[in-house]
C-alpha cells in the first residue's frame, strides 16, 4: 500500500502548515536586503514544522549539502522517525532575491513523495518546457524549435500562434530564445524570477500562460514536475552544465547519462503531494500580509491521487505562534 494512503488530509495539511510557517517567518525579512538572513529564517521554521510530522522522513532535494547549508542539507532526515516512509524536495525560500528586494513571486514549498520516487537532482541548471493539461501526448519536445514546439500547442489548442502566451525567466542567457518566440508572433511574458509558478500557471486557465520555455534550477525543474504530476500537464527537462566540475558533481550524484532528456515520469513517480505558501504577492498566490499580532497567508496544496489543487487561506495569531518577541 502506498506510503501516503489513508492520510492525505491529514499529511496534507500538516504539509500546508509547515510552507505557512517558513513563509511567516521570512516574511518579517521582506524588502531588508539580506537574502542569506531571509532563507536562513525560513529553512529553519521550515525544519521545525517538519521535525513534528509524524512520519519517517529524509531530504532528497533540499539546501545543498551538509557542510555548506546545515539546515534541510540533502540527506538530513526529518520528521518524528514514526509513521510512512516520505522523500521531500524543499525549497524554503523560492526567489530569494525577490524577497529580500521585496519582489514578487516569493514562495515556501514542500513536496512529497513515496520513498524513492523522486529524482534526485544535481545543484545545475536544467533546460526546460512545460505546459498545462487537456492536451495530447507528446506535444512538446524539448529538442524541437519554438516555432515547432508553438505550432503544435496552437494546433491543438485550435488557436493561432499569435493567441498563445510564453513564460520565461528574463535572463542574458534567454536572449535568442526569445528573439525566436517574437518571430513566430507569440507573446511572452518576461518574470524576473519564480519559474516554479511559471510552471504551475501553465495549468491555470485563468493565469493567462500557455508554455513555459527556459534553463532554471534543477531542483525549481523537480518540483515544477511535482506540481504538474499532480494537477496535470506535461513537462520535459535536460540538465545544463556549465563546466566540467558540475557535470563531475552531477556524475558522483548518480546521474548516468548527462545529456538525458527527462519527461515528467522521469522526475517523480507514485503519488505526490505539493504544498506552498506565498511569501511575497505573485500571479500564484498572495503573500504573507502582516498586521500587529496577526498575519494572513494564503497557500496551495496539490494531490496526485486526486487531482486536486486546493487554496487555503489562512489567519495566524503570532503572539500564540511564539513568532513576536515577548
Amino acid at each position: 500500500m502506498s506510503q501516503l494512503a489513508g492520510i492525505n488530509r491529514n499529511l496534507a495539511l500538516e504539509a500546508v502548515r509547515a510552507t505557512e510557517a517558513a513563509a511567516i517567518a521570512s516574511s518579517s525579512l521582506m524588502g531588508r536586503g539580506d537574502e542569506e538572513l531571509a532563507d536562513r529564517t525560513a529553512a529553519e521554521a521550515l525544519r521545525d514544522a517538519l521535525n513534528a510530522m509524524s512520519l519517517d522522513g529524509r531530504v532528497v532535494i533540499g539546501e545543498g549539502d551538509k557542510d555548506h547549508n546545515p539546515i534541510l542539507y540533502t540527506g538530513e532526515k526529518v520528521g518524528l522517525g514514526e509513521g510512512p516512509k516520505i522523500d521531500f524536495a524543499l525549497e524554503p525560500l523560492e526567489c530569494i532575491t525577490s524577497a529580500a528586494k521585496g519582489g514578487p513571486n516569493a514562495l515556501s514549498i514542500v513536496a512529497m513523495t513515496e520513498r524513492g520516487k523522486l529524482f534526485q537532482a544535481p545543484p545545475v541548471y536544467m533546460n526546460k518546457i512545460a505546459v498545462g493539461g487537456g492536451l495530447p501526448r507528446n506535444i512538446i519536445d524539448l529538442d524541437s524549435t519554438p516555432e515547432e514546439n508553438l505550432r503544435a500547442i496552437a494546433d491543438a489548442k485550435g488557436c493561432d500562434v499569435s493567441d498563445l502566451v510564453v513564460c520565461v525567466l528574463e535572463r542574458p542567457r534567454h536572449v535568442g530564445i526569445i528573439e525566436s518566440i517574437r518571430e513566430t508572433g507569440a507573446r511572452i511574458k518576461l518574470i524576473p524570477d519564480g519559474d516554479v509558478s511559471a510552471v504551475i500557471a501553465t495549468s491555470q486557465p485563468y493565469s493567462g500562460i500557455d508554455v513555459y520555455i527556459g534553463i532554471g534550477g534543477a531542483l525549481e525543474g523537480v518540483l515544477g514536475a511535482v506540481a504538474l504530476k499532480c494537477i496535470g500537464g506535461q513537462f520535459q527537462g535536460r540538465l545544463v552544465f556549465r563546466n566540467q566540475d558540475e557535470r563531475r558533481i552531477a556524475f558522483e550524484s548518480g546521474v548516468e547519462d548527462l545529456e538525458r532528456k527527462y519527461a515528467l515520469n522521469d522526475l517523480v513517480q507514485g503519488q505526490v503531494m505539493f504544498a506552498a505558501t506565498g511569501v511575497t504577492d505573485g500571479a500564484l498566490l498572495r503573500g504573507v500580509q502582516r498586521s500587529g499580532n496577526s498575519a494572513q497567508t494564503h497557500s496551495l496544496v496539490m494531490n496526485s491521487r486526486s487531482g486536486t489543487i486546493r487554496f487555503i487561506e489562512a489567519h495566524h495569531d503570532l503572539a500564540r505562534l511564539g513568532v513576536l518577541e515577548e
